[in-house]
């Protein structure tokens, strides 16, 4: 649209016909022509401003002053006063420029054929909708030239048109000549007999999708005479129909191929009576096809399943059950039936898959049999015999009656394994498990709880002196020698015995009370049975209280460290501190590492943490001394074989030095001669990557192992540690002295410094010292103490030692 202000002479824009004005975003007109004055009789003039809006309805002002405070193109229709007195319909269409910041509005006086027009357009465009969104193909074709005079979207885009350009083609040219002939029977008898036909036809198919097929209805269009003058065209896709009606086709074909190749037997039956079955279902029963049509289904069902069958059978949607089929020969076939509704041949039938399920029950039966027996020995496994023994227990609590329970473990049958192979372990195994079986009374309970330990629970009688008979028996039958893998061998037991319900009132704790007395007999030489006594359960218990402080005692950090001084012999200088660990028991005071690291060491993680936690505040307290008259002391941390020989402990080491700032030279590690000796290889790698980082290596408690010089003199050690028990008697003991001069000895000649421990009277500091002796440690010098103590015990010390 040409913008107003190059509209450069007033008297064009005064000789077009329609209303031109330029209106504001608020409804004020800065322009307007002389066809406003001639439609409303105000003039021009007046119109200016937001006079012209005089002339408005005012619900036609409110709804064009919102129009224009959108500030964008818009049509609208007003009821405008003309000069005639009367309301008429203007129809206003403006558009926005933006630049001059105004609107350019045309309008023209809507006469009431225009509004007649308008109403027939609208009423057209509703007719277009309806027609284009009915899921109908729908065309108008003339009777006359056969030329189309309409056609909805979907007719026209199915034959490539849209609905303007399918406007005025035949009816050859729409659908293709082929078509138009194959069609023209129907429309002439549509037109002969002034009445719809209806006819169905296949199209082609297109690329993306298969054939189609529709249902086209032909409605005759007849004027005031009769005459047909034209024809709707109505066209219904039935694609979907004719392909559902072929897949029910191809689904019958499928099924009855299924029928004859399915291994389980198929049948068909209305009202109970059987109309078809496939041939496995006829071998299952015994008959030929011709034997079972028309016959009840129930005729084949054993008579005690019959109820239950006949349920499933009759019951109104899918349903299945476990029932046994009866042959002609009185053979009873375990069977599992499958029944549901369906249509077949145009009937609704009730279909029975019959299942043999003789192969399934067989594999239960073993599965059953494996859940409930050890696989190895036949006997009951662990579950079942706990299982056994409550029902036990429940039962006697009513009865008052009493029970015994064996706890059977092999003596080391490990070595068995270890020299013959796990196969002839197995065979001593099983034979074991006869012997055991046959020495018992039918009623006796027999399990293999694990390994090479077996449960026997003898019930009826708790009699000690009976109890004792079937313990030596058993002893006696499984000690006989047998041949193994063409060897004699004997193996002993060790027996356990608890009794209900004297050592326990559930299947855990009478099991747990069998064992621990078990261990009382492998403690007393093995090969013997020994019965429970509550000492030993008491004993037990403490450690398991002690054992549950001491999970707690990691957690909530309970464990400090004290140290004791380490000198040299010949002018009593500090050369070392060794950490050694406390537990502040909230029960039992402080308690030494005696009395608690053997437990943890049971447990791995236990002594995994703990030993975690004391090489970091060892590292962290001797990296705090290194700033006082301590500089240059390196501290010793003892170490358990789980910790030595844990993954990444070289590098968690490393770790901790970075962390806490201590060079490794100022670290020096206690290991034990069995520890050495365990992996050679191992060790000395690991040994080799400790010292790399500076560490320092000790043997702790040397001479109480079986360290041989050749291992020594391959491994990096630094120093070595006499054992307390080779000082406590010297020099009195001859003994002790040869020992004690010889480790010396062998220290010096391998270059190795040697430490006594448990140094506790000045003689056996002399006597050490004159023997060369390099280093010294124990109450002679200072008993260990806190890390807050060492600098008031070294400042005193120093003051002592430069006294001598």
């Amino acid at each position: 649209m040409m913008k107003v202000e190059q509209v450069g002479d007033r008297r064009c824009w005064d000789l077009l016909p329609c209303i031109v004005m330029v209106i504001g975003p608020d409804g004020a007109a800065s322009q307007v022509n002389r066809a406003y004055s001639t439609l409303t009789g105000v003039a021009c003039e007046a119109a200016l401003e937001k006079g012209w809006m005089t002339a408005l309805e005012s619900a036609s002002q409110a709804e064009i002053l919102q129009a224009l405070a959108q500030r964008h193109d818009f049509t609208l229709q007003l009821r405008m006063l003309r000069v005639d007195g009367q309301m008429g319909w203007i129809g206003c269409t403006a558009h926005w420029q933006a630049d001059a910041g105004s609107f350019v509005c045309v309008l023209h006086d809507v006469s009431p054929e225009g509004l007649a027009a308008l109403s027939a357009r609208a009423k057209a465009e509703q007719l277009r909708l309806l027609a284009d969104n009915l899921p109908v193909l729908i065309a108008y074709y003339s009777a006359v030239d056969f030329k189309c005079l309409f056609a909805n979207k979907q007719y026209a885009q199915t034959f490539g048109f849209d609905v303007h350009s399918i406007v005025g083609n035949t009816v050859e040219k729409v659908i293709g000549e082929a078509a138009a002939q194959q069609i023209r029977p129907y429309v002439e008898q549509a037109i002969r007999e002034r009445k719809a036909v209806s006819y169905e036809r296949q199209l082609p198919a297109t690329a993306s999708g298969g054939p189609r097929w529709i249902e086209v209805n032909l409605v005759p269009h007849h004027d005031a005479e009769g005459a047909v003058v034209a024809a709707y065209v109505l066209i219904t896709d039935i694609s979907k129909h004719r392909r559902a009606e072929q897949a029910m086709r191809e689904s019958e074909d499928r099924l009855a191929k299924f029928m004859q190749a399915s291994a389980e037997g198929i049948l068909f039956h209305q009202d109970g009576v059987i109309m078809d079955a496939n041939p496995s279902a006829c071998d299952l029963m015994g008959c030929t096809l011709q034997d079972l049509l028309g016959r009840n289904t129930l005729e084949f069902i054993a008579p005690d399943q019959v109820q239950k069958t006949s349920e499933v059978l009759t019951f109104e949607s899918e349903a299945s059950c476990e029932s046994v089929l009866l042959r002609g020969d009185g053979t009873r076939i375990p069977v599992e039936l499958i029944v549901r509704s369906m249509i077949r041949n145009g009937e609704r039938v009730r279909m029975t898959i019959a299942r043999d399920i003789r192969d399934r029950l067989a594999a239960q039966a073993r599965i059953h049999r494996l859940a409930h027996h050890d696989s190895l020995t036949g006997l009951f496994n662990r579950a079942t015999f706990i299982e056994r023994l409550q029902r036990m227990m429940t039962t006697a609590r009513v009865s008052d009656a009493q029970a015994a329970l064996l706890f059977i473990d092999l003596d080391h049958f490990k070595r068995v394994n270890d020299s013959l192979g796990h196969v002839a372990g197995d065979q001593l195994l099983q034979t074991v498990a006869a012997r055991i079986t046959d020495g018992l009374r039918a009623w006796d309970i027999v399990a293999r709880f694990g390994g090479d330990e077996f449960l026997v629970l003898l019930t009826g009688s708790a009699e000690r002196g009976s109890i004792e008979e079937v313990a030596q028996k058993l002893h006696v039958s499984i000690e006989a020698p047998l041949v193994v893998d063409g060897r004699v061998i004997s193996i002993s037991p060790s027996i356990g015995i608890a009794l209900y319900p004297q050592d326990g009132h559930t299947p855990s704790e009478l099991i747990k009370h069998g064992d621990a007395a078990m261990y009382l007999a492998k403690a007393r030489g093995r090969a013997n049975y020994q019965f429970f006594n509550r000492g030993m359960a008491d004993a037990a218990y403490a450690a398991l209280v002690l054992e549950g402080q001491l999970a707690e005692a990691v957690a909530l950090d309970e464990f400090v460290l004290h140290f004791q001084p380490q000198v040299r012999a010949d002018d009593g200088v500090v050369v070392g501190l060794e950490a050694l660990i406390r537990w502040k028991n909230p029960q039992h005071g402080l308690l030494l590492p005696d009395e608690f690291i053997p437990l943890a060491e049971q447990r791995r993680w236990m002594i995994l943490a703990i030993g975690g936690w004391t090489l970091r505040e060892a590292v962290r307290c001797a990296a705090r001394w290194q700033q006082g008259q301590l500089a240059g002391v390196p501290v010793a941390v003892n170490l358990s074989t789980l910790q030595f020989q844990a993954d990444g402990f070289v590098e968690g080491v490393a770790e901790v030095l970075r962390q806490e700032g201590l060079d490794g030279s100022l670290l020096e590690f206690e290991l034990t001669e069995r520890m050495l000796m365990s992996d050679l290889p191992q060790v000395k790698n690991t040994l080799s990557r400790l010292r790399a980082l500076g560490i320092h290596i000790s043997v702790d408690d040397f001479g109480t192992g079986y360290t041989s010089l050749s291992h020594l003199k391959e491994l990096p050690i630094d120093k070595m540690k006499i054992d307390s028990s080779f000082v406590r008697d010297l020099p009195a003991e001859s003994d002790s002295v040869a020992i004690a001069k010889a480790i010396i000895q062998m220290g010096r000649s391998l270059g190795i410094t040697v430490v006594a421990e448990g140094v506790e009277t000045e003689v056996q500091r002399d006597f050490l010292a004159e023997q060369g002796c390099d280093e010294l440690q124990g109450f002679a010098i200072s008993q260990p103490m806190k890390y807050e103590a060492l600098e008031a015990w070294t400042a005193e010390y120093i003051i002592q030692i430069s006294l001598w």
